[in-house]
């Protein structure tokens, strides 16, 4: 006897995620992680003069990045605050840089529109992950390359977001985002296309792991909506889970927080 499975309602979720991500204040965080988008930028071998496709930027640190290649840039998120965000800083350096508003699962460019797709912990958290990959490769030219980094599952921050979904689920049918942070679920993703990938390590440094979660529950969208979600005795186990993460993560003895976060960063090579 089968039984009949509901389809996943993609247009709901990406809603509800998008109002996850609209909260808190992603850039407090995401500046922290500029020196991933430089090392990806190398890992892509960007030359001046490439026009780049920046999907799910946050606040733009691979924007930033390639723009300080003289890279012809656009900058796209569909988080409003995000692209504002990004645009302060690009301003702050004196780029000229288009930014717009896109879902990463629909891009509003013509197929082959760019030599360099990038994307750095955020096309990896959108719900349908077939149609964002086939969205990454329709935009970018053939030969022309696609430069992700994405959380693995076995690092800090994918065992960060087992922790959190734990005490609120994602929708029903759902494949972790997590995944994206394999070289299994790439070769799934793109298949036919050549995939170089390797682990790097980005080191979260804080002064204690009292001062990271503030941080994090305060400007990251997944753990500042998990806290908003709970009450009583739910928030303050949510908590101490992951006071508990981090105090085993931690490298940096007891007067600060130090600790290795794993990523997968790849470049995919249109065939």
């Amino acid at each position: 006897m089968q039984v009949a499975t509901m389809p996943i309602d993609y247009a709901a979720i990406k809603k509800r995620q998008q109002a996850v991500w609209s909260s808190g204040d992603y850039a407090i965080i995401g500046t922290t992680l500029q020196i991933v988008g430089e090392r990806l930028c190398e890992a892509v071998d960007m030359r001046a003069g490439n026009r780049v496709l920046d999907v799910a930027a946050g606040n733009g640190n691979a924007t930033l990045a390639a723009a300080r290649r003289f890279a012809h840039v656009v900058s796209t998120d569909y988080v409003e605050a995000h692209l504002r965000q990004g645009k302060e800083r690009a301003a702050a350096e004196r780029f000229r840089i288009d930014f717009q508003g896109a879902d990463a699962e629909e891009l509003p460019f013509p197929d082959g529109s760019f030599d360099v797709a990038l994307s750095t912990f955020g096309v990896m958290f959108a719900p349908n992950q077939e149609k964002a990959a086939a969205e990454l490769v329709r935009v970018v030219r053939r030969g022309g390359k696609v430069g992700l980094a994405n959380w693995t599952p076995d690092g800090f921050v994918g065992r960060l977001l087992k922790i959190v979904s734990k005490y609120t689920p994602a929708p029903a049918g759902l494949k972790p985002s997590v995944l994206w942070g394999t070289s299994e679920r790439l070769a799934e993703l793109f298949p036919g296309h050549e995939i170089n990938a390797a682990e790097q390590t980005f080191m979260f440094r804080y002064t204690s792991p009292e001062h990271w979660l503030h941080v994090f529950r305060t400007s990251y969208g997944p753990t500042n909506r998990a806290f908003a979600a709970l009450e009583g005795e739910r928030a303050v186990a949510l908590e101490a889970d992951i006071l508990d993460l981090l105090e085993r993560s931690n490298w940096g003895g007891s007067n600060s927080l130090v600790i290795p976060g794993t990523y997968l960063e790849a470049v995919i090579t249109r065939s």
